[in-house]
């Protein structure tokens, strides 16, 4: 049941903290747990640079697939 839950979030985040894990060669559970923490010390604001860093990557993401239908034609 854990691992079904922790499967769904893995599939439907934004991926963000494993963008952030792959860059800086850190834990990718200990980005999550400094998001969790942190965002109720500062309350909330990780959450908002997260939910926006996760558009942006998003946004990347698209424009990366985008350029490679354009060069395929």
């Amino acid at each position: 049941m854990l691992q079904r839950i922790l499967t769904f979030f893995e599939r439907h985040s934004f991926g963000v903290c494993t963008y952030l894990g792959e860059r800086f060669h850190i834990s990718i559970a200990k980005i999550r747990l400094f998001f969790i923490y942190s965002s109720f010390l500062a309350v909330g604001f990780p959450l908002i640079f997260y939910f926006f860093a996760g558009i942006v990557l998003d946004f990347r993401n698209y424009l990366k697939r985008a350029g490679s239908r354009v060069t395929d034609l």
